[in-house]
């Protein structure tokens, strides 16, 4: 081996200078911020399953990366490890926009994407293009965590604690600027990486590049930056959800949407309503704007004053049912949206209304941006809009209401996941139905719009479920009493009718005069009564509302309409894996609830699966080196294990306490911050570990991690009811502290491997990093599949059982350690 530049090569042995831990930081910041922000951007471009994809995407991209790392050793050689760590980081800049300009132009056909080639030769060549980038920069982690054995703890570290600051710096990014911007941020943040390694590589030429990359990128994302802030971005998305999009009046980003604004201020247009009724007169014009999340969600703004006849037509709609039988209310809307459910309580002229929106882009937009066309909602005195998530919001309340409203909250988005989000949703298990009982006054009520499909209106037979289940945990005796259910069907769609159905959950039993009046309006309405304490429309709503066995009832059920949990809070996740191909099902029409979804996951599980095995398998028959593959069992199955049982435990950790933090926002920056810094600093305390005790103090500490495992897995959910009325501030502080302890052992397992590893042979740390990258990426997936069939915490049991088997593993990888 030639040293070259004044020794500066740095053989395994030394230490490494600062500027690699700088670079390595900077490189696995850009790729965690990438990550989370494609699965942004693809809840727009396609659908909420699809976007699910991205992160096994990513994670696949980097595993290609690291076995093309394993099969190219007399091109990745220890004298120029710096010079490629610098060439992949720059490429992985320069591909991060190229990749995603190639993916905005590509129209993704999904709906016919199972019975068009196309449509899945598009959807394939996005994902292929999209992971590109991942595999430059999987080749320069692979290179940093590799190559320099005896600093792997630190370098490890280094990697935890750029990925955990990607987390937080996305969710401000695009606080600032919209998501393509936020494309050309990360891609400088690369740059940025390529330009430390270059230095200490002590490559001129390469160093230049780098720099000019980095300098055209920061002038592009501030440029845009200002272009987006006046509306006239030069970069947008065009392909959205099968349509090319033209640009909105108004849009705005945040970490968990895109919001958008069409229309014209000066055109009246026919009032829309979720469930308007027939009798409204069809000639009335009024003016709207329309609002949409994600362009699936959708909402109205409508214009507003004192002295307008112009919002008549939300007497006229079915989810404002419950405003007949409780006059001079005060009313709780949860999720403002455009302002519509304030308007109607306004139209009726209840005493106060509070509104709780999640999302303070759509406040904004509401009450400043249009603030004009709305009339000011915020600034009438019987007005309040509070910014929070609406479950902890509500249980920190002293006050009670008397109605508490949630129409259609989180439909549009699950419908564009054909019926199911494949995430959790705290505002439909009875844990929160429960608190919003608790809320209202003695004669309050609860009410709920959903959609209501005419063969089989599953979603309001689990609607039903989840009221009579929660009713009885409140004390109520007969649950039927308490429930009136209301319907109004609309155009045929799907391959049957849809429409709308209310429900009203009163916390006292229903009087004769509150039913009199149901009926009354109804009649003049023209809705239909599908479920009041003595009619029922079909005997399925009869047998769920008497409360009566319904967990056996629901069992037998051909689709999900059991109560959601908040164990298993997937509300719109109703088609059992099980049943994916039942004839009966199929029949039945509920194949259009979520069965896209459903394929696509097992598809996804399928695919990642193979994927997997080919990254095991394939180098072991393309390497020329058979005898280093002596004895790598033990260690091929240890590092397997702890890539299955960490992503296992994060995303089922990251699952409940979205429930618990209740802001998607939190939920994802708080636990993916706190577990990889935790695990990151977990890194860096193992480097003190010399070689002589190598196996007895790593098993010590491996023990140790499956003990607090095991621990806190038994805790959290005690944690969780006990603090589930505290502040914001206190939720994430506990979340924090059950994090911590998680991440701060498991973050020792990787590295620890990998020093065993090198010290067999460093020639097969490659092949063991792309292993725990592969089972990673199956585990991602792995977890959502168990979490769906079985609960979140079969999920996070199965990621404990996996590191128990890898604690075996690495016992056994010890014994035939060489002295």
């Amino acid at each position: 081996m030639t040293p070259i530049k004044g020794n500066r090569l740095m053989s395994t042995q030394a230490d490494l200078a600062k500027r690699m831990y700088v670079g390595l930081f900077f490189v696995t910041l850009a790729t965690l911020m990438y990550e989370i922000l494609l699965t942004r951007i693809f809840s727009v471009t396609m659908w909420y399953h699809f976007a699910f994809g991205a992160i096994s995407i990513a994670m696949f991209g980097m595993t290609v990366g690291a076995i093309i790392v394993y099969l190219r050793p007399n091109t990745f050689t220890e004298d120029r490890v710096r010079y490629h760590m610098a060439a992949s980081a720059l490429l992985f800049a320069v591909t991060v926009v190229v990749s995603f300009l190639t993916h905005i132009c590509i129209p993704v056909v999904t709906d016919s994407l199972l019975l068009s080639i196309t449509g899945l030769y598009a959807l394939i060549l996005t994902y292929v293009v999209i992971s590109v980038p991942f595999v430059f920069s999987g080749i320069c982690v692979c290179l940093a965590l590799t190559k320099f054995p005896r600093n792997v703890s630190k370098l490890y570290a280094a990697d935890l604690a750029g990925a955990a600051l990607g987390c937080v710096l996305v969710i401000y990014t695009l606080k600032i600027t919209d998501g393509p911007t936020a494309v050309f941020v990360v891609a400088l943040l690369a740059g940025i990486g390529s330009v430390v390694f270059a230095t200490e590589a002590g490559h001129t030429r390469l160093r230049r590049l780098a720099i000019a990359a980095s300098l055209g990128l920061f002038v592009s994302a501030a440029g845009h930056t200002v272009l987006v802030h006046k509306q006239r971005p030069l970069v947008r998305l065009m392909w959205v959800k099968n349509k090319l999009e033209y640009p909105p009046l108004y849009e705005k980003w945040n970490s968990f949407s895109r919001v958008t604004v069409r229309g014209s201020t000066a055109e009246p247009r026919k009032p829309f309503g979720w469930g308007l009724s027939s009798v409204y007169p069809k000639d009335r014009r009024i003016n709207q704007l329309g609002m949409t999340i994600d362009a699936g969600a959708g909402t109205v703004l409508t214009a507003y004053n004192e002295t307008s006849n112009d919002v008549e037509h939300l007497k006229y709609d079915l989810i404002n049912l419950v405003h007949y039988i409780r006059p001079e209310s005060k009313v709780l809307v949860v999720g403002t949206g455009g302002g519509r459910d304030i308007v109607s309580a306004l139209a009726f002229g209840q005493k106060s209304v509070l509104g709780v929106e999640i999302n303070e882009n759509i406040v904004n937009i509401v009450n400043n941006r249009f603030g004009d066309f709305t009339g000011h909602l915020d600034r009438r005195p019987e007005v309040t809009f509070v910014v929070d998530e609406a479950r902890s919001y509500i249980a920190r309340q002293q006050d009670r209401f008397d109605i508490i409203q949630v129409s259609l909250i989180d439909t549009a988005a699950a419908s564009a996941a054909g019926a199911f989000v494949l995430t959790e949703n705290s505002l439909y298990t009875v844990e929160a139905w429960k608190i919003f009982l608790e809320r209202l006054t003695d004669k309050g009520v609860l009410t709920f719009s959903r959609w209501y499909f005419g063969n089989r209106p599953a979603e309001v037979y689990r609607l039903t479920a989840l009221g009579c289940e929660s009713l009885m945990q409140v004390g109520a005796k007969d649950p039927r009493k308490h429930i009136i259910i209301v319907r109004q069907m609309g155009d045929k769609g799907w391959h049957f009718p849809v429409g709308v159905a209310t429900m009203l959950v009163s916390k006292a039993p229903f009087s004769e005069k509150d039913l009199s009046i149901v009926t009354d309006v109804t009649d003049r309405m023209k809705f239909e009564r599908v479920l009041t304490p003595d009619l029922a429309l079909d005997p399925t709503f009869e047998r769920i509302a008497s409360g009566k066995d319904l967990d056996a009832f629901t069992s037998q059920f051909p689709l999900n309409i059991a109560a959601p949990t908040d164990d298993s809070p997937f509300f719109f996740h109703m088609l059992r894996l099980e049943n994916m191909f039942s004839r009966e099902v199929l029949n039945q029409g509920e194949w259009d609830f979520n069965h896209k979804a459903v394929y696509v996951l097992l598809a996804l599980l399928l695919t990642v699966f193979l994927l997997t095995l080919l990254c095991i398998f394939v180098p072991l028959v393309l390497t020329t080196k058979k005898a280093t593959l002596t004895g790598a069992l033990p260690l091929f199955v240890f590092f397997a294990c702890i890539g299955f049982g960490f992503l296992l435990v994060e995303i089922s950790q990251m699952q409940r306490l979205i429930v618990f933090l209740g802001h998607p926002t939190y939920g994802l920056s708080v636990v993916l911050f706190s577990l990889l810094l935790s695990s990151g600093c977990g890194s860096y305390w193992t480097q003190t570990i010399g070689e002589t005790k190598l196996t007895r103090t790593a098993l010590a500490h491996l023990l140790v991690l499956v003990g607090v495992l095991a621990l806190f897995g038994s805790l959290t959910p005690h944690a969780m009811r006990a603090f589930q009325e505290s502040t914001t501030p206190l939720r994430i502080l506990v979340a924090t502290g059950i994090l911590l302890p998680l991440g701060l052992f498991m973050g020792m397992a990787f590295p620890l491997g990998m020093k065993m590893a090198s010290d067999r042979s460093v020639v097969l740390t490659p092949w063991l990093w792309g292993i725990n990258g592969a089972t990673s990426v199956c585990a991602s997936v792995l977890a959502v599949a168990i979490a769906l069939s079985a609960g979140i915490s079969t999920s996070y049991w199965t990621g404990v059982s996996c590191y128990v088997v890898g604690v075996a593993a690495f016992l056994w990888a010890g014994r035939g350690r060489r002295p």
